[in-house]
């Protein structure tokens, strides 16, 4: 996707979940578009100090990483304290990338036989979905509400929140992800307009289905795009300020008639196949 790569040069970046995936491609990207400094956040001290290292070496005074566990808020103040003193008293551009996709059986299932689930997945608790939204939802939430009063000191910046296509095309055995993700979408959104005015751009972005860890031991769907075309794709529309940025070309088209009523044949039919499909053993069916 063409754009003016300029609109980062010099301009200062945090992204979570950056030791890894989409969030590192986005790192790599902005430093390969002229960012001036950026600071990786990540919970994997082993793979942070390994990226950090090698990107420093690559950008010498460029580059930090911060050890960062998102799910705590005392963290991550701590981490966008410390990043905005590394980076010169501002922060331009926060991504929210850090997160996770997750499986699991809403409720237990009334049988006069007990049957083995195909999908080998465990009910969700209360304390699996508390822990879904500390880490998909209130990770975000509190980077946002740190950064926002630097941007407006500044005079202004731009926080993208890593959200999942999943928000428009909720899918079976997915309930925690659909959730905690349409969650963020719509704390992103309101935020959009809240900030509009303090020249703060907020952006909901959707990776796409991308061949990361996200998969587990699954091998991802054979469409799948590496995290560089997604990374290039989300930082592309975040140039343009899109209010929804769709990180590949099926994100963007199952939003089109996700919600429409005159269209809603067309996901209940395609949901209920990815229902049926995973009931049935296929875990990985998109």
């Amino acid at each position: 996707m063409e754009f003016d790569k300029g609109y980062y040069k010099g301009k200062t970046a945090v992204v979570t979940g950056a030791a890894s995936g989409i969030g590192l491609a986005l790192i790599e990207e902005l430093l390969a578009y002229g960012a001036d400094k950026v600071v990786l956040a990540d919970f994997n001290a082993e793979n942070l100090k390994k990226h950090t290292d090698r990107l420093s070496a690559e950008y010498p005074g460029k580059v930090k990483g911060i050890l960062c566990d998102v799910t705590k808020e005392n963290e991550v103040a701590d981490m966008i304290a410390e990043a905005a003193e590394f980076l010169g008293g501002r922060i331009d551009l926060l991504i929210n990338n850090a997160g996770a996709g997750l499986m699991g059986r809403f409720a237990e299932s009334y049988s006069p036989v007990p049957k083995e689930d195909p999908l080998g997945l465990n009910v969700q608790t209360n304390k699996d979905w508390e822990k879904a939204f500390a880490l998909n939802f209130y990770g975000a939430l509190y980077g946002c509400r740190e950064v926002i009063p630097i941007m407006q000191k500044n005079g202004g910046g731009q926080v993208i929140n890593v959200i999942s296509g999943i928000a428009f095309y909720p899918m079976a055995y997915q309930t925690m992800y659909a959730a905690t993700k349409s969650a963020l979408n719509g704390l992103t959104l309101s935020l959009r307009y809240e900030y509009w005015d303090d020249n703060i751009k907020f952006n909901s972005a959707t990776p796409g289905t991308t061949a990361t860890a996200i998969w587990g031991d699954k091998a991802p769907p054979p469409t799948a795009q590496t995290p560089q075309q997604s990374a290039r794709r989300i930082l592309a529309q975040a140039a343009k300020n899109r209010r929804i940025i769709f990180g590949d070309d099926p994100d963007e088209a199952g939003a089109k008639n996700c919600f429409h009523p005159d269209h809603e044949d067309i996901p209940d039919t395609y949901l209920l196949e990815v229902a049926r499909a995973r009931r049935s053993g296929e875990s990985t069916r998109v």
